[in-house]
């Protein structure tokens, strides 16, 4: 890192997206947000990361951390943050997660407790520092790792896991965001066709393709299966893929 650099605590389980830089720089930073330290503390801290050098034998990165006003998001887990584009301009994208319960109902039993946190949607704006959070209809139930997808001005929910009912429901939502002049506008469409998991890693593998591999369908029932999820317009597609031949151990 270089000597400019913030600490950069050894969170677990952050949410991590890639933010494309200016045209002109044509550098790609790399937002980190929240997670869990190994003491158990929760982070509402929000990173950016970028690469200042890089030569043959090392690469040099450059961490700040960036400072929120306004509804900012609470410390959590489990969530996810994405970057969306409209209009020329850009915006994160936070959702879900878990989060302590509130300081006033925990007990020593309970003390590190979590909860989901409630469902809402807060837009980050990265360069002027400032947070808004959007109450959707469509989203009634807090969740956590749910895989999301971001492609120009839409993002794509899916599976996660409801702390509080101890279900992962086959979730299929598309969250687009308009960035006008004036206040942006956030809304959100329930679609069919979704699936159960949660913990699963997703990969792009090209400009309109992902790929879904493992993850949990149950509690104690790990995900054999694999999806690709292919996007052409407005149009998500999620099917089956031909699965390796591996055991319940990988």
């Amino acid at each position: 890192f270089s000597k400019d650099s913030c600490y950069l605590p050894p969170l677990r389980y952050p949410a991590t997206c890639t933010f494309k830089g200016s045209l002109e720089s044509e550098k790609q930073q790399y937002i980190i947000h929240g997670g869990k330290t190994p003491n158990n503390e929760l982070s509402d801290k929000i990173y950016v990361m970028s690469v200042v050098c890089k030569n043959n034998k090392k690469v040099t990165f450059r961490c700040t951390e960036k400072d929120l006003v306004g509804d900012v998001p609470e410390a959590r887990y489990g969530h996810s943050i994405d970057m969306v584009y409209s209009r020329g301009k850009s915006m994160g994208v936070v959702f879900g997660g878990r989060s302590y319960i509130p300081s006033a109902q925990r007990t020593t039993e309970k003390w590190n407790s979590v909860a989901d946190c409630l469902p809402h949607i807060f837009l980050v704006d990265l360069e002027f520092g400032c947070s808004t959070s959007y109450i959707l209809p469509e989203l009634q139930d807090g969740l956590s790792f749910h895989v999301s997808i971001a492609r120009n001005d839409t993002i794509y929910i899916l599976g996660g896991h409801s702390l509080a009912n101890n279900i992962r429901p086959a979730n299929l939502y598309r969250i687009r965001v308009d960035l006008p002049l004036g206040s942006p506008a956030v809304n959100c469409t329930v679609l069919p066709g979704g699936i159960s998991v949660s913990s699963a890693i997703l990969t792009q593998t090209n400009s309109d393709e992902f790929v879904i591999v493992g993850g949990y369908q149950l509690e104690n029932q790990k995900r054999m299966v694999c999806n690709i999820i292919s996007l052409e317009g407005n149009k998500i597609e999620i099917r089956e893929m031909e699965t390796p031949d591996w055991t319940p151990d990988i």
